[in-house]
């Protein structure tokens, strides 16, 4: 009984002591070196902080070796052309953060904030338009499905709340890790460059490389400018050309600014270097409406009277209509201040195209050009008015015509070029566009040209004849030579040349609503704008035509 209590005293007194030893430990414990839970104020600095380090690594794109070596070429970063592009503090960047879903080929260790494109809004001269900077830095500016998503999200919202998108191309193409989801993220933006094509202007400035299907986006925008000696834009490049013709040629000679802006067509103007491409940007912007609502069209204060007298422009034109003039002169005489922003001025240059004001409104020029094949007709000249003709039109800009045109131009070179297709894409340029249209016949006005270049036939509204204007067959040796067969060719020459070699015959049947002075052209221009400013004509309902492309 003694040995039961015994045990009993024992496991209570063990039991007592255990108490006491876990009371004393949880009361007078050391201090413990483990870290104590973070608030919730820590877990927001902490966050922050990385915050800050996204944001500095998307700044510093590819970082900055490859900064440096991207200044070595002579060329901005993707971030700097934006800066210069906009208005100093308007720009608000979109997705800065996003980065690439693809862990192919180690790619899943490799990630830059922004994915190689800078993508958002803001403002040029105080008006809004959207953009997006391909960063050559990152990836070489390959495009990744993450990098189209940023391109189609802001040209999505341009149409959306209609103001025009810039792109600013450098890069290598297709980023090769992510395979048919890079190739998916160009058919999404070809598809949404269509949509945007007469509803938004979209322009294009090729900074850097752009090759393979990455060409086809900027060809489908509405104006392209490059950079000289570090732009370039082909399909296919030099070593696939040599490998499959066995012609050796140049990444320059290839695709770069002289060819596409001289001999291809491609790109509508070139420019020494970065900087200077991006300030014509911001002028060519000036001159375009913010989408295709007519209430976008820019106004400026008018600076020029519209009525003043232009004197010159009674010697600028030779009575010789064998002599050439420079036509850009007489428009320069007519328009404000004579600023003619010429889009393509080094192709085709029987035929100029371009951008003016009237009274500080917006108006396009297009004009025989006398001094380079006496101002005739070919296949570029076609192609290029036409496509000026059909954006203008698209977007409520009038068109201001000047001719002086002997005919198209003849040769087995234009005929087994398909001159009658390209010509055609003039004529129906004209023919479609249902924006005032005024045209100004300088000197002649010959054959089937006369009608292709915005006649009374084509829904012309005003159309107007300088007292030296002839209007036409062909001219009067050529004429004498069909109608007489050779006969008297001095006495029937000077008999034809004084009933039909002037504008009287067509001011008679109405082809021509007056014979102007030279001098009042600017004030009858400016008047006649005036009036058609609230012109209404539409075409037959119809899904869309069919142009001869």
């Amino acid at each position: 009984k003694k040995k039961k209590m015994l045990s009993s005293w024992r496991v209570a007194s063990l039991a007592a002591r255990s108490r006491n030893l876990l009371f004393r430990r949880q009361t007078f414990a050391p201090l413990s070196t483990a870290p104590a839970p973070k608030t919730a104020s820590a877990w927001k600095r902490d966050f922050r902080d990385r915050l800050e380090k996204e944001r500095e690594q998307a700044i510093l794109g590819g970082g900055e070796a490859r900064i440096e070596k991207q200044h070595e070429k002579g060329k901005l970063t993707a971030r700097e052309r934006i800066n210069l592009l906009f208005d100093d503090g308007t720009f608000r960047e979109y997705d800065q953060l996003k980065g690439h879903r693809c862990n192919e080929f180690g790619m899943g260790s490799t990630s830059h904030p922004g994915d190689g494109v800078i993508t958002g809004h803001g403002y040029i001269n105080g008006r809004k338009v959207f953009a997006f900077s391909q960063d050559f830095t990152v990836f070489g500016g390959s495009l990744s499905e993450t990098n189209a998503q940023k391109i189609m999200k802001v040209m999505d919202k341009a149409m959306k709340v209609g103001a025009p998108v810039i792109g600013l191309n450098d890069s290598g193409g297709a980023r090769i890790q992510e395979g048919v989801d890079s190739l998916a993220g160009y058919a999404d933006v070809f598809q949404q460059n269509v949509l945007a094509s007469g509803v938004i202007p979209q322009l294009s400035v090729i900074m850097g490389p752009c090759a393979g299907g990455a060409v086809y986006s900027p060809a489908m925008t509405d104006f392209i400018f490059m950079v000289e000696n570090s732009s370039y834009m082909f399909v296919t490049g030099p070593d696939v050309v040599k490998t499959v013709t066995n012609e050796e040629v140049t990444q320059e000679e290839l695709g770069g600014a002289k060819t596409h802006t001289e001999i291809s067509g491609v790109a509508h103007r070139s420019f020494r270097d970065d900087v200077s491409c991006i300030k014509a940007i911001r002028k060519l912007y000036d001159f375009l409406p913010l989408s295709n609502d007519p209430s976008s069209l820019p106004v400026k204060p008018v600076t020029d009277p519209p009525n003043r007298p232009l004197p010159a422009l009674e010697h600028l034109v030779p009575d010789d209509p064998n002599v050439p003039y420079d036509m850009t002169e007489i428009i320069k005489q007519v328009v404000d201040h004579g600023d003619l922003y010429e889009i393509m001025p080094n192709y085709a240059k029987n035929i100029v195209t371009g951008f003016a004001r009237m009274e500080g409104r917006t108006v396009g020029v297009v004009a025989n050009n006398p001094s380079t094949l006496a101002g005739c007709l070919d296949i570029d000249a076609s192609t290029k008015a036409a496509r000026f003709v059909r954006f203008l039109d698209a977007f409520n800009i009038p068109i201001v015509t000047f001719v002086d045109v002997p005919g198209f131009l003849p040769g087995t070179d234009q005929e087994y070029g398909g001159i009658i297709r390209h010509g055609a894409k003039l004529l129906f340029a004209y023919a479609e566009a249902t924006v005032p249209k005024i045209t100004v016949i300088t000197r002649k006005a010959y054959g089937g040209a006369y009608d292709v270049m915005s006649s009374k036939h084509l829904r012309g509204d005003c159309n107007y004849s300088w007292p030296g204007g002839e209007v036409a067959v062909m001219g009067a040796k050529g004429a004498v030579e069909i109608i007489f067969r050779g006969k008297d060719v001095e006495k029937n020459t000077e008999e034809y040349t004084g009933r039909f070699a002037n504008p009287l015959v067509a001011a008679q049947r109405g082809f021509v609503d007056e014979i102007i002075d030279p001098e009042d052209t600017r004030r009858i221009i400016c008047d006649d704008l005036q009036i058609l400013e609230n012109k209404k004509l539409e075409n037959p309902p119809r899904k869309h035509s069919n142009i001869p492309l």
